[in-house]
């Protein structure tokens, strides 16, 4: 069982070799702007992606003008899933919008983060505001040249309540995340580029071949290590030195123990390129039928 593909509420999904999960914003007419049910699709995706051994790594876009453009002020809760039943969306009064932003809204970001595949945002057009923060919840950032990226939730009184201020302030450091957030600052791919926000800058026509050559490369990289790295590097800005070291120390226990450090060791001793992730060549996916393994195993 496997991600499915096809049409979403707001986005559509589709896979490239080697297991790359597309993920493509499709409402253009309000330039992708997220609404509740396409959240709550959202994370349901990334839940697939996550138990879906097949996929590698996971590419957020949009199509049209923008990448994400905020959310939808004019109609949040009014579009309808296949994937969800309908619930409020929240925000119809104090509690409910503490509720809407810790059920829904939230937890998009959380679930790019919890993700131990990489993720990359081909940032196509504007990521503002709600899309801003779920681009910079990503691993990877490559910007169109003609791209706009900003928080400026102020502009409208509102706060970047995603946890666009814990990103920004990650990415940018307090004092340049405070410039940022409080003079309401959108600026051009180049610009997020200097500052660090993103990785790479491309022209427009490139975005897409840029992208998934990166994300080849990702893909093709040894997976378990580099998603056990990944955490790694998330928890490290969290811990203290004696902590790090003990995580990371967990981790290798596993990692210098499976077929792809053999095969790393082996290929660099015969002066070859390491072909990884042998593990996944005739996998069969996980059933939802039948026992669980520990039930078979007396």
């Amino acid at each position: 069982m496997g991600m499915r593909i096809g049409e979403y509420c707001g986005f559509e999904t589709s896979v490239s070799n080697p297991g790359i999960a597309i993920i493509t914003f499709n409402r253009p007419e309000s330039l992708n702007a997220s609404t509740a049910p396409m959240k709550r699709d959202l994370v349901e995706v990334f839940t697939q992606i996550q138990m879906d051994d097949s996929l590698r790594v996971v590419v957020l876009t949009g199509t049209g003008k923008a990448f994400w453009a905020g959310d939808d002020l004019k109609g949040y809760a009014g579009a309808t899933s296949s994937e969800v039943p309908p619930i409020h969306g929240g925000h119809h009064r104090e509690i409910g919008t503490y509720n809407g932003l810790r059920s829904i809204s939230q937890a998009v970001n959380t679930s790019i983060r919890n993700l131990d595949k990489l993720s990359i945002a081909a940032i196509n057009g504007f990521a503002i505001q709600t899309g801003f923060s779920a681009a910079l919840a990503c691993d990877f950032r490559v910007a169109a040249r003609s791209a706009k990226m900003g928080s400026a939730t102020l502009r409208f009184g509102l706060l970047p309540d995603e946890g666009g201020q814990w990103l920004l302030v990650q990415h940018l450091g307090v004092a340049r995340a405070m410039d940022f957030m409080m003079r309401k600052r959108i600026v051009t791919a180049e610009e997020a580029a200097e500052l660090g926000l993103v990785h790479q800058v491309v022209d427009d026509a490139e975005l897409m071949n840029v992208t998934i050559e990166l994300a080849t490369e990702l893909a093709n990289g040894p997976q378990i290590a580099m998603r056990m790295l990944k955490r790694s590097i998330y928890l490290a800005s969290e811990l203290t030195w004696e902590q790090s070291l003990d995580e990371i120390a967990s981790k290798t226990a596993v990692t210098d123990h499976i077929a792809d450090a053999r095969e790393g060791g082996t290929a660099f001793l015969e002066k070859r390129t390491p072909v990884f992730n042998k593990w996944l060549d005739g996998v069969p996916e996980p059933s939802q039928d039948g026992p669980a393994p520990w039930e078979t195993e007396k």
